[in-house]
């Protein structure tokens, strides 16, 4: 299992050029790459964006390459700008009778005078751009994967609270048969000394009663859900393949087993049991939102 959060970084230097690739990941529904290269090596964005998806699944994806030379640098010049602002300020000088000439400072720092010559990229180049996107990868990939071991340990830790919860619950629906009779009796007893009348209980009748609140409450089908259910957390966190999506699926039925147990008892060693399982799921859906 891998964790959506990471960091790698890598370079490449070859004889007249050099290459520095980063990559930062987050947590997102799903995969989002967003790229930014250096001038030189847009003709390799398609390239760069295979190889990431190529290797991510999930999660907003940011690149940095830099590409730069090593040796000396070629500029040309940008002909038609420097002619057309050398024309206006000839212009200026004519139509306001201004004293001076242009200056050859002013005009080399003009915005796209001067441009690197673009002798293009050779094999060379794009190995080393592949190459270091290759490496940067890499280590993003082991550090995800330690972020993943991590949180799989803590998940396995919640899923364990879970599950001891499970016998607290099974225990006093254990016991609520009996203490819908017990209910059920009491009641029938106040209301026949408050009315003075002395009132005969049919057993079959009361029974009948106990028995259909017991079916009403019997929480033994959710209970068997929700212990598979917590089974096949644990395989899905040794999965490889999409396995923050299986336990997005996960949770939600483990949150609607915990629900309907809730709905269906009123005692309060079951609800404070339910409500317990329900905020470790919580805690699990937070933590699962960070995983590829």
């Amino acid at each position: 299992m891998k964790s959506m959060t990471g960091y790698g970084r890598s370079s490449f230097v070859g004889d007249d050029f050099s290459v520095s690739v980063d990559l930062k990941t987050v947590n997102n529904r799903f995969l989002d790459v967003h790229l930014r290269l250096s001038s030189e090596v847009q003709s390799l964005e398609a390239a760069v964006k295979r190889r990431v998806t190529n290797r991510l699944a999930r999660g907003r994806v940011d690149v940095s390459v830099t590409f730069e030379r090593t040796t000396e640098v070629k500029y040309e010049l940008n002909r038609p700008l420097i002619a057309g602002y050398v024309n206006a300020l000839r212009m200026i000088q004519k139509d306001f009778d201004l004293p001076g000439e242009p200056d050859i400072n002013i005009v080399a720092r003009l915005p796209g005078a001067l441009q690197p010559a673009r002798d293009g990229l050779d094999d060379r180049m794009v190995a080393g751009v592949e190459q270091a996107v290759d490496e940067a990868l890499d280590e993003l990939e082991k550090m995800r994967e330690q972020e993943g071991a991590t949180l799989g340990a803590e998940m396995r830790d919640r899923l364990e609270r879970i599950e001891s919860l499970v016998p607290v619950i099974e225990a006093g629906a254990g016991g609520l048969a009996e203490a819908y009779r017990a209910r059920l009796q009491k009641r029938i007893g106040e209301l026949a000394n408050f009315g003075g009348q002395n009132v005969e209980i049919d057993p079959g009748r009361l029974a009948q009663e106990v028995a259909y609140l017991a079916d009403r409450s019997d929480v033994s089908e959710e209970l068997s859900r929700l212990r598979s259910h917590l089974s096949q957390f644990r395989e899905a966190l040794d999965s490889t393949a999409d396995t923050g999506k299986m336990l997005d699926f996960l949770l939600q039925e483990l949150n609607r087993e915990a629900n309907t147990t809730l709905s269906k008892s009123t005692d309060l060693e079951i609800k404070s049991a339910g409500l317990a399982i329900k905020a470790e799921v919580e805690k699990l859906r937070e933590q699962v939102q960070n995983v590829e």
